[in-house]
């Protein structure tokens, strides 16, 4: 089986990739600027897919069983994606996002059948115009498309958190091992599901060349649901120390996170702030080997012994990090001014 993935490197399919190439014995393909090294094996197309025409001309020929798209964000790349690829795969795969399953939904308990809308986060409403454009082109003229909705999916490389500063994770880790006071969306009970890549990567090659998913759309996530007050104990815990937890409504947080460039209302309410459990039994029946492999205390243990070992993963964000202490210390001027 030949597969291309357009991307191929992130935290998703990288893992994918290499469950592909040294588990399944598939030949894989990336398309991609070449910016990042690629597992041994692995061939590689360097071309930009934005410039169309010389995607065009560096793919004359070429025919896959599965084309994967990863770096497809707006209706436009996707429209790029059918135009050069239509009758030249046997099925097409499209990261979509569980972030697009509306907020807040009738119901906690989420499936694929779960309505699609999101006013909170332009990144959700674009995918789901991606994910439009594609089940046209599937219902009106066949074309082979399979819509996957990742939620919160984390590597080695990757602590997962609710609030954090545009540079990413660390700086939360930091304010942890010095003892300050990290802060929780909401009252940190809202339920949450972090998967590990590797989990994912059982889900998602099953249902490559998978018949049943043509036409279809799944999630994927693990099983393991967690408060978020329990997500950051874990990541405390693993690092052997006390959590000073500080609670701020997802409200307050937008609103003080705008001018400094924070997308709180887009990552929070749009996304985390809400308490989802994925019901996954649409892809199980699909691919009975989908299972939790890695518990989310493994897998943070995995990352953080990663991270600290690695000092290019530690990256501070003193912008964030005075935002925090600026947050903190209104809330309780103002305790003191009731």
């Amino acid at each position: 089986m030949k597969a291309l993935f357009i991307g191929g490197t992130g935290t998703i399919s990288t893992a994918i990739v290499r469950r592909l190439a040294e588990e399944l014995g598939w030949e894989v393909w990336l398309l991609n600027r070449g910016n990042r090294a690629v597992p041994e094996g692995v061939h590689q197309i360097i071309a930009d897919i934005s410039d169309e025409t010389d995607a065009a001309q560096k793919l004359e020929g070429m025919e896959f069983d599965v084309v994967n798209e990863f770096i497809g964000f707006v209706p436009e790349q996707v429209e790029r994606d059918y135009r050069l690829f239509r009758g030249k795969t046997k099925q097409y795969i499209f990261i979509s996002s569980a972030s697009a399953y509306h907020k807040p939904a009738a119901s906690y308990i989420i499936t694929e059948g779960t309505t699609l809308a999101n006013p909170h986060w332009e990144y959700s409403r674009n995918k789901i115009a991606c994910e439009e454009f594609l089940m046209k082109k599937y219902r009106e003229e066949g074309f082979p498309v399979t819509i996957v909705r990742p939620s919160h999916t984390y590597d080695e490389r990757n602590v997962p958190l609710g609030v954090h500063g545009k540079k990413g994770f660390y700086q939360v880790i930091r304010r942890m091992l010095d003892g300050k006071p990290v802060i929780i969306q909401g009252d940190g009970s809202s339920l949450w599901t972090a998967t590990f890549n590797t989990d994912f990567a059982i889900g998602y090659t099953g249902l490559m060349g998978n018949r049943h998913a043509i036409g279809e759309a799944f999630q994927i996530t693990g099983d393991e649901t967690l408060t978020w007050d329990q997500i950051y104990q874990t990541i405390a815990d693993a690092l052997g120390v006390k959590l000073n937890a500080y609670h701020v409504s997802s409200d307050f947080l937008s609103a003080a996170g705008d001018k400094y460039g924070f997308d709180f209302e887009g990552s929070l309410t749009g996304d985390k702030s809400v308490s989802v459990v994925f019901d996954n039994r649409k892809l199980k029946r699909v691919v009975p080997d989908m299972k939790t492999t890695v518990r989310f205390d493994q897998g943070v243990r995995i990352a953080l012994d990663y991270v600290l070992s690695h000092p290019e993963c530690q990256v501070e964000d003193p912008e964030f990090d005075a935002w925090c202490d600026r947050v903190i210390t209104a809330l309780e001027e103002a305790k003191t001014k009731i």
